[in-house]
């Protein structure tokens, strides 16, 4: 194992322990869960001034997939815990106000970047749970829409994820939110046509049906209070992945030449080098991510 999957397995696997037992138990378990993810993931980066170590470009996860792989089961885990805490009746609001915060930025922070990971393994299985992780926050289409349309557009007006320069995250969200789920929605049904594969086949049709799913098992668990909960959870989560692409490339932008792009470089991306959130984010933070 290299250095950098030691801290990455570290880091991010911590939190898993903390948010369980604050759902099982709260009291100091919720605090610690949010002293984890707050004031000790800042208080880390700012003391310490280093980078993460780093291997050899894209050598650190192909390695790593016991890791994302407990990672996303972990994932699914939690929210079932986290939904029947807060959707009972045996905690207290601070305590339920913890297990929402940790949880959410667990999903939005630990969760969304394990899955972005997931979604670009070669192996169909890692690619189908990375799918499902999204899935599970009711963000199904970003596993289709992040490498066919952004990957392709990053840093062009055909981009649905890269904010103009001078527009404000909260105009730039909703239609981030609505053009992506179009743009993956077009692109997946062109490659369906070009593959001839019968419309049960279409990916959206398990995106749809995998959220319903969703949030049919939240409402076993916890009736129509942990529906609610699992929409406002999956919200947190999907409101923090939008903020990660709005931060990332925020009005950066590919020069065009002869209608052509100029193929993407570190320049297109905003790259942040603090090493213990890029450990918890399995470094996400890095260009061109």
């Amino acid at each position: 194992m290299t250095p950098a999957l030691w801290i990455f397995s570290i880091i991010t696997l911590a939190p898993v322990p903390l948010i369980a037992g604050a759902a099982v138990w709260g009291g100091g378990w919720a605090l610690a869960s949010v002293l984890y993810m707050t004031v000790l993931a800042g208080g880390l980066d700012a003391l310490i001034r280093r980078t993460l170590p780093t291997d050899p470009d894209g050598a650190e996860f192909p390695v790593a997939d016991a890791l994302s792989v407990t990672l996303a089961v972990a994932q699914f885990g939690l929210l079932a815990l986290a939904i029947g805490a807060l959707a009972g009746e045996r905690l207290t609001g601070f305590e339920k106000a913890a297990i929402f915060l940790a949880t959410g930025w667990f999903l939005g922070q630990i969760g969304h970047p394990n899955a972005h990971e997931l979604i670009h393994r070669s192996g169909r299985g890692l690619r189908r749970l990375g799918r499902w992780a999204y899935i599970s926050v009711l963000f199904g289409h970003h596993a289709s829409a992040h490498p066919l349309v952004h990957h392709v557009h990053v840093g062009t007006p055909q981009d649905p994820n890269s904010a103009r320069l001078g527009q404000t995250y909260y105009g730039y969200a909703p239609r981030a939110w609505l053009r992506s789920f179009r743009a993956g929605l077009t692109a997946e049904s062109e490659r369906l046509a070009r593959a001839g594969r019968p419309l049960h086949r279409h990916p959206y049709v398990a995106y749809v049906g995998g959220a319903a799913l969703v949030l049919t098992i939240a409402a076993l668990i916890g009736g129509l209070a942990g529906l609610l909960w699992m929409l406002a959870l999956s919200g947190f989560a999907q409101a923090q992945i939008l903020m990660s692409d709005y931060v990332q490339h925020y009005g950066l932008r590919r020069t065009v030449s002869g209608g052509k792009a100029e193929p993407v470089s570190d320049a297109h991306s905003w790259n942040s080098p603090h090493w213990f959130t890029s450990g918890l984010m399995l470094n996400a933070p890095r260009p061109v991510s």
